[in-house]
């Protein structure tokens, strides 16, 4: 059995969704917050609720009594944990709320993937951590001691701790450092989501660094096989990036939609944001040549296949 902590969100729906396809029993955990769309979420679980090998639990990282009955009546192997509060910029606006998922609900978790001996503990850290590091492509070899905003603090922290916890308890610990994921039931505070919308509104979008910020995106699927390979070659304690092997400027990406769309853009130029990072790309080698993760769509297909999706999905 499989747990998928943040089951109704995009990577988490994703996983859930490809784990069962191939005959994975999963367990799905998700407290469905209002930090985005909660019909977005739910429509997610609509998707995979019914699967026979699918059970879905509503339930906070922070319930301690939850999660222990959970552990309790289930026999959980592999233990796969996304649910986090996500969002660089709402970090500023509200850090309880981080310390509370990202901190306190991360060691409920990987506390009782000790005390349960999970074969396998594969978490979701981030590029965020990287900070203001200024040699490209980031390495996960390079220093992370300067995030730029709380959330990649979190992320920095959540890797020390599953780092101790291996030393300590031998517990088989993979950290995933994501870069700008997207596709399909994507999330609608990321930029790809945000642009696509406002483009095809005819809404003005802000350009933040002037269009010259670069961003690894990388499409869902390239993501999963990653996250896949992770849950079934367990590792005594690995910490990759995940992500595509190109970065893409702004400029250029949004142009890919202006494309795909058939509609311009009405831009706003505007300076970056003191939490945002200039440049992120991604060194995927170690992964690459550890567990042979191998992306391969390209931005042009990528978007297409997000494009499509989000004109059925908003024209119900």
């Amino acid at each position: 059995m499989i747990l998928v902590t943040g089951s109704a969100g995009f990577i988490g729906y994703h996983l859930s969704k490809h784990l069962l396809e191939r005959g994975d029993s999963v367990i799905g955990l998700d407290n469905i917050n209002d930090y985005y769309n909660v019909q977005l979420k739910q429509d997610r679980l609509k998707q995979i609720e019914d699967h026979p090998n699918f059970i879905f639990q509503k339930l906070d990282l922070c319930d301690q009594e939850g999660l222990n009955n959970l552990f309790a009546k289930n026999k959980i192997t592999r233990i796969c944990h996304l649910a986090a509060q996500v969002g660089v910029r709402y970090s500023l606006e509200n850090p309880y709320q981080y310390q509370k998922s990202n901190l306190e609900g991360f060691l409920n978790i990987i506390e009782l993937a000790r005390q349960y001996k999970a074969e396998n503990f594969v978490y979701a850290s981030s590029s965020s951590v990287y900070g203001g590091n200024k040699k490209i492509p980031f390495s996960t070899e390079d220093p992370t001691d300067n995030p730029l905003s709380f959330y990649g603090a979190t992320k920095k922290a959540n890797e020390l701790t599953a780092s101790a916890y291996h030393h300590i308890y031998g517990l088989p610990v993979t950290g995933l450092r994501f870069f700008t994921v997207y596709g399909p039931w994507g999330r609608p505070d990321m930029a790809p989501f945000i642009f696509t919308r406002k483009i095809i509104d005819g809404e003005t979008i802000d350009v933040f660094g002037h269009g010259k910020m670069k961003r690894n995106f990388t499409y869902i699927d390239d993501i999963i096989q990653g996250v896949m390979l992770c849950l079934d070659k367990p590792q005594p304690c690995a910490l990759y990036n995940i992500g595509n092997d190109r970065t893409e400027e702004l400029e250029t990406f949004i142009g890919t939609i202006e494309t795909l769309t058939g509609n311009n853009a009405v831009k706003n130029y505007t300076d970056k944001h003191s939490v945002e990072m200039t440049e992120t790309w991604a060194d995927i080698e170690p992964i690459k040549n550890d567990l042979g993760y191998r992306p391969s769509t390209n931005i042009n297909s990528g978007m297409k296949q997000f494009i499509d999706w989000y004109r059925e999905y908003f024209s119900k």
